[in-house]
C-alpha cells in the first residue's frame, strides 16, 4: 500500500535522485548539459525548502520512495520564473516526479490531491503549478483534475517553455 506523507530528511537524497532521473528521461526535456543549474536544484531537496510553508511530500511503499512533489504554502517561496511568486491567495506545487516503475498506480494524482488538501486546509483560494510539453502525462492528469492553463503564468526556463496552470479551491 502506498502512503502519502511529508518526507523525512533522510529521504531527501533519494527524492533528489528520483527527480533528476525522471526529468532527464522525459522526451523533449533539455538535458543536464543544457540546464546544469536546473538539474542541480532538482537534486538539492534541502535547498528547495526555503520557508516553513514549504513541504516535501512523498509517496512511499515498503521503505521505498515511489514519487514526490514540493508543496509551497506561500507563493513568495515558489521559486519559479514568471509571475507566479507574486500571486495572492494562492499556494503552489512543483517538481512532481513518479518513479518509472511505479507509474500507472495513481501516485501522481494522490500526491496532487494531498497538496490540494493542504491548500484547502490553509484557506488558500487557488493552487498554482507549472508543467512542460515533455510532461504529457502530468499535463493531462492536471486537466482531468480541474486545473486550467493560465497563459499569464507561462515563462521560459532557459530553452524550455514552461506552462502555468491554476485550480480554484473555492
Amino acid at each position: 500500500m502506498v502512503e502519502i506523507r511529508e518526507a523525512k530528511p533522510d529521504e531527501y537524497a533519494q527524492i533528489g535522485e528520483l527527480t533528476v532521473r525522471v526529468y532527464r528521461q522525459l522526451p523533449g526535456m533539455p538535458g543536464v548539459e543544457a540546464m546544469p543549474e536546473y538539474y542541480a536544484m532538482l537534486a538539492n531537496v534541502p535547498g528547495r525548502i526555503t520557508d516553513a510553508s514549504v513541504k516535501v511530500i512523498a509517496a512511499c511503499a515498503e521503505g521505498a520512495v515511489l514519487g514526490a512533489v514540493m508543496y509551497y504554502g506561500r507563493m513568495a517561496f515558489y521559486g519559479s520564473g514568471g509571475s507566479a511568486p507574486q500571486e495572492k491567495n494562492a499556494c503552489g506545487m512543483r517538481l512532481l516526479a513518479v518513479d518509472e516503475k511505479a507509474r500507472g498506480q495513481g501516485i501522481g494524482r494522490k500526491l496532487t490531491e494531498y497538496c490540494l488538501t493542504l491548500a484547502r486546509a490553509s484557506g488558500q483560494g487557488q493552487m498554482i503549478l507549472h508543467t512542460t510539453k515533455a510532461m504529457r502525462q502530468a499535463w493531462a492528469m492536471y486537466e482531468r483534475m480541474g486545473f486550467e492553463h493560465s497563459p499569464d503564468l507561462d515563462f521560459m526556463q532557459g530553452p524550455l517553455p514552461v506552462f502555468g496552470f491554476r485550480k480554484s479551491l473555492a
